[in-house]
């Protein structure tokens, strides 16, 4: 690399100058504070694992996105962590093995191979929390008011709520007798909405009528609440496995109309972020003009056991700096006080009382260029009446 090219950062990888970094720590405190006030435990997952590990439950696509190298210490293939959740999952089932309810939290980058969606970064600062050990709709209902709070508290305040339920789709496959190739195919298509290739592969595949007409379906089904009522009348010859997940949707919707209210809340049934691991309600958050969600989540009860210890689970994750990207927030410019370059330990003293009172003080060096204006500052240090004060630049 050249001297002209020594500045040049990887594609996909960003760094933050001064206003941005402080912004996103802000941020970073004020959203673990929040999570804490709602019972959950924050933890610290390591940044590098072994790949088993950061792979158990998650399907192909995070190995696809999970950089890999050699333990030389143990020469196990070790990944450099691109999701927290199999790793949170793992404390709860081997370390935490806890009875009751478990709410856990974490917050911290991880780093993948290549761009997630449109103008993502590869290296986000992944914020989410986790609830384990219950299969109730109030368990899923607290974790997407959570992941809501989550957005507001960015100062996104338009965000709208999109649901969905795997099961459905699972169990209309089983109904189908789709083997794996043909499961996978139908996924495709029913994520991209392909009317046309559906009724090719619905041709193709000569189901019976009653669940071709019910495959066909799905990609109509998304809307208001009301999809659910429409799904019921449509899928009405389903397994008991569909109808028991339009049940579990359409309380789960019910129950956050009436806490609240005022989120806007949409059915997709064709909606399948996440199905490779999730097995019940899927959601995300999105805003109006942006295509790719900004925090999204699941029910996913099987990860537990791949640990030893199958627990219910329910949970969410976001890209903080997605989210300060999608709000209107500024960066953070902190005032400051100056302080003259002085070697008065009178100055020393009123310098400490301020920081311990936590104001930001920053002290002139001896022939440096700029004052206080030039450092930003708003406030500065003079000697009045033989005691040091603080006055407005």
């Amino acid at each position: 690399m050249s001297m002209n090219e020594a500045w040049l950062l990887p594609e996909g990888i960003e760094e933050l100058l001064p206003g941005q970094a402080e912004q996103l720590e802000t941020l970073r405190r004020a959203l673990i504070d929040q999570m804490h006030s709602w019972g959950y435990e924050l933890v610290m997952p390591p940044f590098v694992d072994y790949l088993d590990t950061l792979l158990k439950g998650m399907g192909n696509d995070l190995k696809l996105q999970t950089f890999t190298l050699t333990d030389q210490v143990s020469g196990r293939q070790m990944g450099i962590r691109a999701d927290m959740t199999p790793q949170v999952a793992r404390m709860d089932a081997h370390e935490l093995k806890r009875e009751t309810p478990s709410r856990l939290c974490y917050l911290g980058t991880v780093l993948r191979t290549r761009p997630d969606g449109f103008a993502g970064g590869r290296s986000p600062l992944q914020c989410g929390a986790e609830l384990y050990g219950s299969t109730s709709i109030d368990s899923d209902v607290e974790v997407i008011r959570l992941m809501l709070a989550t957005v507001c508290k960015t100062g996104i305040s338009n965000a709208y709520l999109d649901l969905a339920h795997v099961g459905i789709y699972r169990g209309l496959a089983s109904q189908a007798g789709l083997d794996e190739t043909r499961e996978a195919a139908l996924f495709d298509v029913l994520q991209r909405k392909a009317t046309p290739e559906l009724e090719a592969l619905l041709a193709e595949w000569a189901l019976d009528a009653e669940i071709s007409g019910m495959l066909r379906a799905l990609v109509e089904l998304n809307g208001d609440v009301e999809v659910i009522d429409t799904a019921r009348q449509q899928l009405a010859k389903a397994n008991q496995d569909v109808l028991d997940a339009l049940d579990n949707l359409a309380g789960i919707a019910a129950e956050l109309q009436r806490l609240i209210p005022t989120t806007r809340l949409f059915i997709d049934l064709a909606e399948l972020r996440g199905y490779h691991y999730h097995n019940g309600v899927m959601f995300s958050a999105y805003i109006a003009g942006q295509g790719q969600a900004i925090a999204w989540g699941g029910r996913y009860d099987n990860i537990g056991a791949d640990f030893g210890r199958a627990r219910p689970a329910t949970g969410f994750s976001t890209d903080l700096k997605c989210l300060i990207g999608a709000s209107d927030s500024a960066a953070v410019t902190s005032k400051a006080v100056f302080a003259p370059a002085d070697v008065d330990s009178a100055l020393a003293d009123k310098i400490a009382q301020l920081r311990e009172a936590g104001e930001r003080v920053i002290v002139e060096l001896p022939g440096q260029t700029g004052g206080a204006t030039e450092m930003g500052c708003d406030r500065m240090l003079v000697q009045q009446g033989g005691q040091w004060e603080v006055v407005a630049v």
